[in-house]
């Protein structure tokens, strides 16, 4: 089993940033398995960052260049940074942990942009 705990979110206007966070408990294999992926009410989840154990990241082609994803390995906890929000960043953020025994989820963490 393994335990996602997101934190970070809040409000933010326009062009401000956040940085959330997702610490992984209990047996995680490896944190290369770990990303991001953000929801909209009455809209699929989709893809935010992710790591890979190749050292590359992976982001979805609109947010390239304005967030980061980064983590801590002594503390199984991973990042995204968020630079220059805009509202339609406004979402439920969510922690994805992936390995051969399943797919968990974090509980999600809201992010608000607006004036």
């Amino acid at each position: 089993q393994v335990l996602l705990v997101e934190g970070g979110g809040g409000s933010v206007q326009p062009g401000g940033s956040l940085t959330l966070s997702c610490a992984a408990a209990g047996n995680v294999l490896n944190i290369n398995f770990m990303s991001w992926y953000r929801q909209v009410p009455g809209q699929e989840r989709e893809l935010v960052a992710a790591l890979s154990d190749d050292g590359n990241t992976k982001y979805a082609d609109s947010l390239k260049g304005r967030f980061s994803i980064s983590k801590n390995i002594y503390k199984n906890t991973i990042f995204l940074q968020m630079d220059n929000l805009k509202p339609e960043d406004t979402a439920v953020y969510y922690c994805r942990y992936s390995d051969l025994r399943g797919v968990y989820w974090g509980r999600g963490t809201q992010v608000t942009v607006s004036p």
